[in-house]
């Protein structure tokens, strides 16, 4: 499972700057559809072959723009409960601010590591007056500019060797499922109606992080580990800033895991914060089954509505549609044991193996006659198929004489194709288009 590091420090210090330099390997989650700003926060990147998630504290909060003390607080506190390592970034050129000091405070009560980020150091002169956030009390400050990227790569080699290296014991040929959602979406209720009070079918093992449990479930001829992040099973006292928390929680789930069971709550619909957890489910290229919880609350049960509603979820997810949504009730544990099916089912999809000669037979006669638009009155060939070893999810190559040429449309048909033959239902499709 991947640490997290949060960034945390007052506005204006160059915490953005800070969070694009480290995910700039283009990993970084950046989403322009609405609904989706708070994904522009969060980052994969890779260091020393340790990856692990960035997270910029100063865009999950409202008004962050504004120095606002509880705010500023908030920020610091989240990243103290939800990462492993902290970065805490001042700005050599105005030195320490009374805000500094606030947070610094906060920091010097918490085990995490915590790193001093002396920002704006563009030249060797400011290294001297770095000297002055010694008073923190939070040990060396880390001279960086995040504008060129000096000093990072020192600080990167630093934050890696904070990490836990606990192995963990888990094995690898079981799937991990993931309850994920909003707030008071019954995530717990859930997790506690999969486990039921028959405690002795559940074995927590702690994962690398102390935040995720790994609980292994046998029973009903089913065989999984249930990712439990802290929170979703013991109730934390968070009352004002459930979604701040919940998103983050969210990321350490989702990571963990195989296959996501998204629960979205048949009385509110699909919500922006749905979106969000989505977005990540995709970014991550996890698998994903869609539970419509709440659904003894609903008068109207007819095949009309379920067709409704199912096109509604279909058309906010787009262009995803290929996934399965069980209309169910953690409360009177209406279809639980159906999720779990098309949990193992999708996780089943995920290792799908397609031998070449199959590939070639079925689409390229396919291809032949639906071929790729010529562009400039070039045409495109694509003569040869074949689906990529060990990957993460299911991908292919398809081999072209002018693959720049294919655009984003036609391979949406392939991957359309890909699905009408074989199942793949629930998990994204990766298709590369290249140089034969």
């Amino acid at each position: 499972m991947g640490n997290i590091v949060a960034i945390v420090g007052r506005p204006n210090v160059g915490k953005s700057a800070l969070f694009n330099r480290l995910t700039s390997s283009g990993k970084a989650i950046v989403n322009d559809q609405a609904g989706t700003t708070r994904d522009r926060q969060y980052g994969k990147t890779e260091w020393g072959g340790q990856e692990f998630s960035v997270i910029d504290t100063g865009g999950w909060v409202v008004n962050s723009d504004d120095i606002f003390e509880d705010e500023i607080r908030k920020q610091v506190k989240l990243a103290v409960d939800e990462s492993d390592v902290i970065l805490f970034v001042v700005d050599v050129m105005t030195g320490v601010a009374d805000l500094d000091l606030q947070v610094a405070a906060i920091l010097r009560k918490t085990d995490k590591p915590v790193i001093v980020v002396a920002n704006k150091t563009d030249n060797n002169n400011l290294l001297y007056d770095a000297a002055e956030f010694y008073k923190f009390g939070l040990g060396d400050p880390y001279c960086i500019s995040s504008m060129t990227g000096s000093g990072t790569g020192d600080l990167l080699d630093f934050v890696v060797s904070k990490f836990d290296r606990i192995e963990e014991s888990l094995d690898d040929n079981i799937p991990r499922f993931a309850v994920v959602g909003r707030p008071n979406v019954g995530k717990s209720s859930i997790v506690n109606a999969f486990i039921g009070e028959d405690r002795n079918i559940v074995t927590d093992i702690a994962g690398t992080t102390r935040d995720s449990i790994y609980s292994r479930y046998n029973k009903f001829g089913f065989d999984f580990y249930l990712v439990d992040t802290a929170g979703i099973r013991k109730k934390k006292k968070v009352s004002e800033d459930l979604e701040y928390y919940s998103v983050v929680r969210s990321i350490r789930a989702i990571e963990a895991s195989d296959v996501c069971v998204l629960m979205l709550d048949a009385t509110r619909g699909v919500e922006s914060q749905d979106l969000n957890i989505f977005s990540l489910i995709q970014k991550n290229q996890k698998g994903l089954v869609v539970i419509v919880n709440k659904w003894d609350l609903v008068d109207d049960k007819s095949p009309k509505m379920i067709k409704t509603f199912e096109e509604a979820i279909r058309a906010r997810f787009a262009p995803f549609v290929d996934f399965p949504i069980v209309f169910g009730s953690a409360l009177t544990k209406q279809r639980i044991l159906k999720v779990l099916e098309e949990a193992r089912n999708v996780y089943e999809n995920r290792h799908t193996k397609i031998s070449t000669s199959r590939l070639n037979e079925e689409l390229l006669p396919l291809i032949e006659a639906y071929p790729p638009p010529s562009n400039k009155g070039k045409y495109i060939k694509i003569k040869y198929i074949t689906q990529l070893p060990n990957t993460q999810v299911p991908s292919f190559v398809f081999f072209a004489n002018l693959p720049q040429y294919v655009r984003e449309q036609y391979k949406r048909f392939l991957e359309n194709k890909l699905r009408e033959k074989w199942t793949l239902t629930g998990n994204p499709v990766n298709i590369f288009i290249r140089q034969k």
